[in-house]
């Protein structure tokens, strides 16, 4: 059996990145969305604004409801030394299932000053068409 050097294994994710999408989820379950833009890095603050990053947790919640399970698919780590995605970055994609329909779900989170902060969330679903 043969390593690839790409980022780690799949059920290897720190705990302190963990916690920052359950957090998250939670955030999301919630509906507080204005408090995940407050905590989120400051490239998530330039890609949108705050009614623009409200406005889309508000549409995922009205077409796919509650989350109601989240697996974890894959999880890769990376180190880059440019780009949008500058530095520690750890990419995090969940087979989950909603109220009305499945999907995935993608956090991306970036270390800023020793702390995990989401960079970007993303949600693919046929149930949103």
């Amino acid at each position: 059996m043969s390593a690839c050097g790409q980022g780690n294994e799949r059920g290897r994710v720190p705990v302190e990145v963990q916690e920052v999408v359950n957090t998250v989820g939670d955030q999301l379950a919630q509906e507080r969305y204005e408090q995940i833009y407050n905590e989120s890095s400051d490239l998530w603050k330039q890609d949108a604004s705050l009614e623009q990053s409200n406005q889309v947790f508000k549409t995922l919640r009205e077409k796919l409801g509650r989350v109601e399970s989240r697996a974890l698919h894959s999880a890769t780590e990376q180190q880059n030394s440019g780009g949008a995605l500058k530095g520690h970055v750890y990419i995090l994609s969940y087979q989950t299932r909603f109220e009305r329909g499945e999907g995935m779900e993608t956090f991306t989170l970036v270390e800023q000053n020793g702390r995990w902060l989401l960079a970007r969330y993303f949600v693919n679903s046929t149930a949103l068409k």
